[in-house]
């Protein structure tokens, strides 16, 4: 094993120094504390006895997850230097980044000012999720975000020998820190503290994103030989702003109630407030010139009398300070308005007094003001910096910090109506068993009235309570400070137009529909979630149902106006997951593809501007791959200017848990979003090149992806051949593994879905049936097989899906399986699957290699040998991940009470394997 390491560290380098390094430091820090026998364990660097042969306990597994995760340290920190090290040479030279980006459009000639003009209209929002996929503690997080600075300080060429041995001090402190931690939840976490691991990113994190990439975007600029002045004078800066679904995500998720929704819109104001305040106080510091309130334009002081007037003694107060220094006058009567109580020159609460702001907009103009007032004064480079960093952390945080989504499964929506219809004493009550016409003649004809079917203190049942609770928590934070904190209403499992109708009368009776002089409109947008490869296929007619009608047209309409907005825009959430789950991953990918570009067009029929959002999770068979590969694969005009996309769980951490890495992340989508939207501006729309050829692989791999799972004793040995039954009895996360709590596939979430098939290494629901479609191919179709060879050279869809399918594939160990399938109880159910996934998985391989012309290891050299590195000892953690699910299998059976021990053990080999493989669901 240690020569695994050596062997990686001569061919590629510092990163695995560094691991070394990082696992002598920790050898030390254990023998220092007494735990010699644990530091003669630690891999990579000690000779050790052959591991399947020597006692396996709890203590090698957790040791093993830390290393695992010291690995994806040093690897990000790796891929960090060499970044720097490549632009140093040529800022251009890192795919996915603004100088790259402003290159390849300045390389199809396209003017200086026709790109700026366009920046300013580009917006992407990543929306925080906090599905069951982060297997690790919010306490560990921390650790290991104290841990990478420490790395990073390392890197310093600076620092004398002496303070070099201060820094590993502190690094083998850290270390200590992380073994004595726990790390898996003995006790389901609850959605405070999942929200709480959110806002560690909202407030720490992300605020100093914002001005990092806008100075990285200069500098490309420039770099492209552009002209700085033209981003100030056109305003071109693209807008980043963030959503949020812990606290608003209710579908299946009981511990989201509308308490609970009340509450984090509470703590998502407070902690908008701080991060607002921080930078005000900050910039305070800042503007010490020498100026009398006379000197400056009239804007100004009649800005600043107006101020004083609205905030009594305390504006007499606040600009008393700083005699002289009209700018921090100024500002300390602006901070001063802000709504929130200090202790210690730190916000505490939400005060709300006579004359503070109520939203953001209000503070946002007095900061123009400010800064055109600086302009005026001369100082022209602190108002385009210190003072435009303030404008655009409002603009990006607001009062609001990020946008609260709403989303309840339209089952859940039809049962609520079913209850308001009881409650209301209507005759017919069964609304889920209505024919679609029967649903859309009652709604049509209730729409027509803004009456409610009961009043608030009518008896409902649970569906009903539960919806229009949370409606009127969303109702009275509008009536207080306005839309800007809620996002939208989204109905996953949309299946037709009612689905989405249903929720107008939800929201009539939850008070967030208004009289306007067209008629009752609502107030939030409503946004269909289409998940399923049926769905994704309905989706156009759905959507032409949707915009047509009278109701809709009103309320996209409001929302354009209130939003100041050229065109109306209806956002449309596409599932990765759910999609993947019902056909494979060639078939979702393709009909995701499609209905982007007939929904796109159902957007230009109606005039209306389609936003996408992308439903992705952390694993590729749940959409996640390279951000820029991702961007440019999506069809031609379907981001027009704007990206919605989850972020979810261990996926967060890893983009984001260090400034340096989350700005780089950041700006991959920003700049991306932008060059793709101005490079479809000045070309043709065009039918996808190769889609008749990948509609038949689409087909063909769903039809051979379907047979298995439909084939008899799927499920059984699915539930035997992996930890699926662990997972659903893990404490990883607030939310039920099932949607109703049925033991059917359909019910199953798509996260463990994934997740367990990734732990037992099968991986399948990336590969399964691509490599059947590709032999299809080429034996019906020779020259459909040779153009679809050649398009991979040169269309970004299909290089990212086939990258996709070669990276799950890498991951995917046989002998691993093999292992697995031996804990299916059925002898002839174990022989005959283990020989559809292994002849399958062969033809897969076997295709891939020549679709690619080279493996893996030629193509992705440092892909290839981290997984090599990894792999070197996984093999063990599956090894006593089998013998403990055996073990647990027996002792539920038998109701032996040392299940719970057997269980916690097995859970920790599932947070080691998730570590090494760098995803969980």
């Amino acid at each position: 094993m240690k020569e695994t390491l050596e062997l990686i560290i001569e061919t590629l380098g510092k990163p695995y120094k560094d691991l070394k390094f990082l696992l002598e430091a920790l050898k030390e820090i254990l023998i220092e504390n007494g735990e010699k026998e644990t530091a003669e364990q630690i891999p990579w660097i000690n000779d050790l006895p052959d591991l399947d042969k020597t006692e396996f306990t709890e203590k090698h597994i957790q040791l093993y997850s830390l290393v695992f995760q010291l690995v994806n340290m040093v690897e990000v920190n790796g891929a960090v230097q060499q970044r720097r090290s490549l632009e140093n040479d040529d800022l251009s030279s890192i795919h996915g980044l603004w100088a790259n980006n402003f290159k390849r459009l300045k390389d199809i000639n396209i003017d200086e000012k026709d790109i700026a003009v366009r920046l300013k209209d580009v917006h992407i929002e990543p929306v925080l999720t906090a599905h069951p996929t982060e297997a690790k503690r919010a306490t560990v997080l921390e650790h290991h975000r104290e841990l990478y600075l420490l790395i990073v300080q390392m890197e310093n060429q600076m620092y004398t020998k002496k303070e070099l041995d201060g820094i590993r001090h502190n690094i083998k402190q850290t270390l200590f820190r992380l073994w004595k931690t726990g790390e898996i939840f003995l006790e389901k976490p609850d959605v405070a503290s999942e929200l709480r691991n959110i806002m560690h990113y909202l407030t720490n994190v992300f605020p100093e994103v914002v001005p990092v990439m806008d100075r990285r975007m200069i500098q490309a600029w420039e770099d492209q030989g552009y002209d700085v002045e033209t981003l100030y004078d056109l305003n071109a800066w693209p807008k980043l702003s963030f959503g949020n679904w812990v606290g608003g995500d209710r579908d299946g998720h009981p511990l989201v109630t509308a308490e609970v929704t009340e509450e984090t819109l509470k703590s998502l104001r407070l902690n908008a407030l701080v991060v607002v305040r921080r930078k005000l106080t900050n910039l305070v510091k800042h503007l010490s010139f020498t100026a009398d309130m006379d000197g400056l334009n009239d804007q100004i002081k009649e800005r600043t009398t107006q101020l004083i007037s609205e905030l009594g003694a305390k504006g007499e107060e606040a600009f008393s300070r700083n005699r002289g220094e009209a700018f921090r006058q100024y500002l300390s009567l602006v901070i001063a308005k802000l709504p929130v109580d200090t202790r210690r020159d730190h916000a505490t609460e939400i005060l709300e007094n006579p004359g503070s702001y109520v939203r953001s907009n209000e503070l946002l103009n007095d900061m123009k003001v400010l800064q055109k007032a600086m302009l005026d004064y001369g100082a022209k480079s602190i108002a385009n910096d210190d003072v435009h960093v303030v404008i655009r952390i409002i603009e990006t945080f607001g009062f609001h910090l990020a946008h609260l989504d709403v989303r309840q499964n339209s089952a859940f929506h039809d049962k609520a109506i079913q209850q308001l219809l009881e409650a209301a004493g209507f005759e017919k009550t069964d609304f889920g068993n209505w024919s679609e016409e029967e649903r859309l003649e009652f709604i049509n004809q209730e729409l027509k009235s803004n009456r409610p079917f009961t009043h608030q203190k009518t008896e409902l049942g649970p569906n009903a309570k539960a919806v229009l609770e949370c409606y009127r928590v969303l109702a009275d934070h509008i009536d207080k400070y306005g839309t800007d904190a809620i996002g939208s209403l989204i109905v996953s499992m949309t299946r037709s137009v009612s689905d989405l109708l249903v929720v107008y009368l939800l929201a009539r009776e939850g008070g967030l529909v208004k009289q306007t002089d067209t008629g009752i409109v609502c107030t939030i947008p409503v946004v269909p979630l289409l998940e399923t490869i049926e769905d994704l296929e309905n989706g156009p007619e759905i959507m032409k149902g949707f915009l047509s009608h009278p109701f809709t047209e009103r309320s996209l309409k409001y929302v354009q106006y209130r939003e100041e907005k050229p065109k109306p825009l209806q956002q449309i959430m596409v599932g990765y997951s759910d999609s993947n789950k019902d056909g494979g991953i060639m078939a979702s990918q393709w009909h995701l593809f499609k209905a982007q570009t007939k929904l796109y067009e159902i957007g230009r029929q109606f005039d209306i501007r389609m936003q996408f959002f992308h439903g992705k999770g952390g694993s590729i068979s749940r959409g996640a791959g390279p951000t820029h590969y991702f961007i440019n694969s999506l069809p031609h005009s379907s981001v027009d200017g704007t990206l919605r996309l989850t972020e979810q769980g261990e996926t967060i951490a890893q983009k984001y848990a260090n400034k340096v890495n989350a700005e780089y992340n950041i700006e991959l989508l920003m700049s991306t979003t932008a060059e793709k939207t101005i490079r479809n501006n000045f070309t043709e729309r065009k039918p996808h090149p190769v889609e008749d050829i990948f509609e038949r692989l689409a087909n063909d791999s769903k039809t051979h992806y379907e047979n298995l799972m439909h084939e008899e004793g799927f499920v059984p040995y699915f539930r035997e051949a992996t930890p699926i039954d662990a997972i659903e009895s893990s404490k990883i996360g607030s939310r039920p593994a099932k949607r109703t709590g049925a033991n059917t596939l359909e019910d199953l979430r798509a996260i463990p879905w994934v997740f367990s098939w990734s732990q037992s290494r099968y991986n399948m629901t990336s590969w399964y049936g691509v490599g059947t479609a590709l032999k299809g191919l080429k034996e019906r179709d020779a020259d459909g097989y040779a153009r679809f060879k050649d398009s991979v050279k040169h269309d970004a869809f299909i290089r990212y899906v086939l990258t996709n399918v070669d990276t799950s594939l890498a991951a995917t160990d046989e002998k691993i399986m093999a292992q697995y399938s031996s804990l299916v109880t059925n002898e002839e159910l174990q022989k005959k699957f283990a020989d559809m996934f292994l002849s399958e998985l062969a033809l897969t391989r076997e295709m891939l290699m020549d679709v690619l012309g080279a493996g893996i290891e030629v193509r992705r050299k440092n892909h290839h040998y981290s997984n090599l590195l990894r792999s070197s000892l996984m093999t063990h953690l599956h090894n006593r991940q089998v013998a403990l699910l055996k073990k647990w299998r027996e002792e539920k059976k038998a109701s032996n009470p040392e299940a719970d021990k057997t269980q916690v053990r097995l859970m920790l080999t599932i947070n080691g394997i998730a570590s090494a493989m760098r995803n969980t669901g």
